[in-house]
């Protein structure tokens, strides 16, 4: 009983601590993002030249920052399922050693069920929409899709609108990259 019960609280840390680097690795990119949009309006104001530069540099790093984030938060998520299902599991054991502990202990029978319904939501396939990765794939999309714009028409001097339409081209198809990547990595770990 000792070890069950220090398992369950490991596996409570571990559910805790990816949910803290979620948390931690989204600030991180936006913040990042943030700092680095303000700095390109202060080259704005300055000369075209250090402009279209300036943005070649930090709008790409941005990119592979927000790319790097979202291969992780992925992984976070997949992580916290995993240990609250293993908590799911030890509480079911938990509900078998007396008669009344079953009312403690409510279980749907099955470790995937009760960890849902231990976080209160109800998984469907348009979940991943709602996650953080998602969340942050859907910026760096957009990301994407402005080095996209920036450097057809202020490297290669394409015409605005057709650096704009290839923009949002690319833009959505980032997201749709987000998130089948997503579905592929959790049908892959996690069996869903």
């Amino acid at each position: 009983m000792s070890a069950l019960v220090t398992e369950h609280l490991a596996q409570q840390g571990i559910s805790s601590a990816t949910i803290n680097e979620s948390s931690s690795r989204s600030s991180l990119y936006l913040l990042s993002l943030s700092s680095s949009l303000v700095a390109l309006g202060f080259a704005t104001q300055s000369a075209e030249r250090l402009f279209v530069p300036f943005a070649a540099v930090v709008l790409p790093t941005l990119f592979l920052l927000g790319c790097f984030t979202v291969v992780r938060l992925v992984d976070t998520s997949i992580e916290n399922v995993v240990a609250l299902r293993r908590v799911a599991h030890i509480r079911r054991y938990y509900a078998t050693l007396t008669p009344q502990a079953a009312e403690y202990f409510p279980s749907l029978g099955d470790d995937t069920a009760d960890a849902q319904s231990m976080l209160g939501v109800r998984y469907d396939r348009w979940s991943l929409w709602f996650t953080m990765a998602s969340m942050v794939g859907t910026i760096n999309a957009v990301l994407g899709g402005a080095v996209t714009a920036v450097l057809l028409e202020g490297l290669l001097g394409v015409p605005r609108p057709v650096g704009v339409a290839s923009g949002v081209v690319v833009a959505v198809a980032l997201v749709a990259a987000v998130l089948r990547y997503q579905r592929q990595r959790f049908s892959i770990s996690l069996g869903t």
